[in-house]
């Protein structure tokens, strides 16, 4: 093999849209004229479509974290007893931020592969009355574990707590009806379901959020989520603003709406049933079985074998990038996203490489038996037989 074309499959980035990354080349706009501001209006409307909510939706300059930070220090006070839903890296994430800021946290622990259950974030409220926030991540992209945010929503909606979900990588992949589930803060990036480079955070903010920032005393200047609102009220970015990430965003969002969130979450969802199959079909066994998350598919490494290895070959063998694990888990697991820009020839590809690199490395294989299981779930799905003579 010589030509071998670099294929993007990790849980962000993630591949390109092209017209998004064409539109890039038309960013030599001033951000402080008519033409941004008409740009950055449709951008901050459209963005409440696809968030599918009425709520205010603020984009920063920054990763997903930074917008996780915002929430942390924008609405709350030092002090607060919060609640913080750990299964992962990046619920760990939270519990560093929280104590941080100064904040409170009661940690709800649930080990790597697992979720913390609706019941037991009921159960912490039901003991601290006084919880102001409970965190949360819809997808932990570390394990390939989702969480139940319906339910957990369900808990919170009848206490004082405020709901903060870093959806950095469930937007897209996971239905969040924020709206309707009352999700207070949803977090998004630009590189994850978005298709845009890295760059941009979203947060969408409710009312009982915003009333809970008018008494925060917790410090913040750039992240300063009142000022942005201001700011966009005007058609504009309270700081100098990424904009061909911009430009580039709103190109992304028409084709969201051209094609629908909901189909792009169904993209999403098919692209995992169908990699879930065809793993377990070749004999491996799923990290995060109980709770599979739409955005990411995380796989065990056969016994003996560091899944280090199985990333490198996909690398260096196929120009395929896909994840290790993180923290404890590098080494252990392998992680294969489907979110965003991702479709059937992508994952066809990715499984049929697998079969070779286990092969390669003396684990027995049936050629083609994983890709078939992608092509049935894809059959069933999206094919329905055609009656001759009909």
């Amino acid at each position: 093999m010589h030509i071998k074309k670099q294929r993007l499959l990790t849980p962000g980035p993630t591949p390109l849209l092209p017209r998004a990354l064409h539109a890039m080349m038309a960013s030599d706009v001033h951000h402080r004229t008519q033409d941004f501001q008409r740009i950055y209006r449709q951008v901050l409307a459209d963005l409440k479509v696809v968030f599918g909510t009425t709520n205010d939706v603020l984009p920063l300059v920054s990763s997903g974290s930074g917008a996780m930070e915002a929430a942390v220090s924008n609405l709350f006070r030092r002090g607060d007893k919060v609640i913080v839903c750990s299964a992962g890296k990046f619920g760990e994430r939270w519990v560093a931020m929280t104590k941080a800021f100064g904040l409170d946290p009661v940690v709800l622990e649930a080990p790597y592969g697992s979720v913390v259950s609706p019941e037991r974030v009921e159960e912490a409220l039901k003991a601290h009355p006084e919880t102001r926030g409970v965190f949360v991540q819809a997808s932990e992209t570390s394990t390939g574990a989702a969480h139940d945010i319906q339910n957990m929503a369900a808990a919170v909606r009848n206490s004082e707590a405020i709901f903060v979900i870093d959806a950095i990588t469930g937007l897209g992949t996971m239905p969040l009806d924020i709206d309707g589930w009352g999700l207070d803060v949803v977090i998004g990036g630009s590189q994850k379901a978005f298709m845009i480079p890295p760059g941009l955070a979203f947060l969408s903010i409710s009312k009982k959020a915003w009333e809970r920032a008018a008494s925060c005393d917790l410090p913040h200047f750039y992240f300063d989520l009142k000022k942005e609102l201001k700011s966009a009220q005007n058609g504009e970015s309270s700081w100098t603003p990424a904009v061909s990430l911009i430009i580039s965003l709103g190109e992304a969002l028409n084709y969201i709406k051209e094609l629908g969130m909901n189909k792009l979450i169904e993209n999403a969802q098919l692209l995992a049933r169908a990699t879930r199959a065809a793993v377990v079909r070749l004999g491996l066994e799923l990290f995060s079985p109980a709770s599979p998350s739409a955005s990411v598919t995380a796989v065990k490494a056969p016994p003996g074998m560091d899944s280090g290895v199985i990333v490198k070959a996909f690398r260096n063998d196929f120009g395929m990038i896909i994840a290790n694990g993180q923290g404890s888990m590098k080494g252990q697991i392998f992680r294969i996203a489907h979110l965003g820009y991702f479709d059937f020839a992508d994952l066809f590809a990715v499984i049929g490489a697998l079969e070779i690199i286990l092969h390669t490395h003396g684990y027995p294989v049936e050629f083609g038996k994983g890709v078939a299981a992608v092509q049935s779930v894809l059959a069933e799905a999206a094919f329905p037989k055609v009656t001759v003579g009909a």
